[in-house]
């Protein structure tokens, strides 16, 4: 089937794009919104601008566009995006959201497309297990919840940081996988990646116990 997958860089998505790749669907297109706002309700904020990278590093062509990250109106500047597009379905990383699933299968039935979400209703624990199995390289690129520190910020998902995460899922609810939005991450490398991101520059911003970790200079380099 050809496919557009909904692309943030972050590990929901870039785990639902290995996964479509595995069973041999043509990826045509990356789809990226760029919210304006820090507070968007569907969309990635801190280091979004860096998905040109991640479409570099995976060599799938990028179809992006700015949106005013206004509840509602950012679906319909979603739909506007994606219908141009010359494929059969879209492919989100959805694991838990029904208020980003409900909205992604209005715009997919308006088009007459399919949604795929390879990761929906999976355990959160499983989902950060096979990252570790996959050895995908992530690091926590914003924490918005009671229980995170600045030290958070820049911090590899490794097996000492899902036993953390495990922790303030059993003290605060924290979802294990963020989809509450509670943590943003981006991924560096994978073993699909034909080229790994490295980070040059970056700066931990942090007020009111939340923050984000900003890449300011990164670049792409050979595996």
């Amino acid at each position: 089937m050809r496919v557009a997958v909904l692309a943030t860089g972050g590990k929901d998505s870039v785990l639902a794009l290995h996964r479509v790749l595995n069973e041999g669907h043509e990826v045509r297109y990356l789809v990226s919104m760029i919210p304006l706002r820090e507070d968007s309700w569907m969309f990635h904020y801190p280091n979004i601008r860096l998905v040109d990278l991640f479409a570099d590093a995976v060599e799938i062509p990028l179809v992006k566009a700015e949106t005013s990250g206004i509840k509602e109106k950012e679906v319909k500047d979603l739909k506007h995006l994606i219908e141009k597009l010359d494929v059969e379905g879209i492919v989100s990383g959805a694991v838990a959201s029904n208020y980003q699933k409900t909205r992604i299968e209005k715009v997919c039935r308006q088009l007459s497309l399919k949604s795929v979400m390879p990761l929906w209703h999976e355990k959160e624990l499983h989902i950060l297990n096979e990252i570790l199995d996959l050895k995908f390289e992530v690091i926590i690129t914003g924490v918005y919840a009671y229980g995170f520190s600045r030290e958070w910020l820049g911090r590899k998902i490794n097996e000492k940081t899902v036993k953390a995460l495990k922790e303030l899922n059993i003290k605060y609810g924290v979802s294990l996988v963020g989809e509450g939005g509670e943590y943003e991450t981006l991924v560096l490398d994978a073993q699909f990646f034909r080229k790994k991101i490295k980070i040059i520059k970056a700066e931990k911003v942090w007020e009111n116990q939340s923050g984000y970790f900003l890449v300011t200079k990164a670049k792409l380099e050979s595996k």
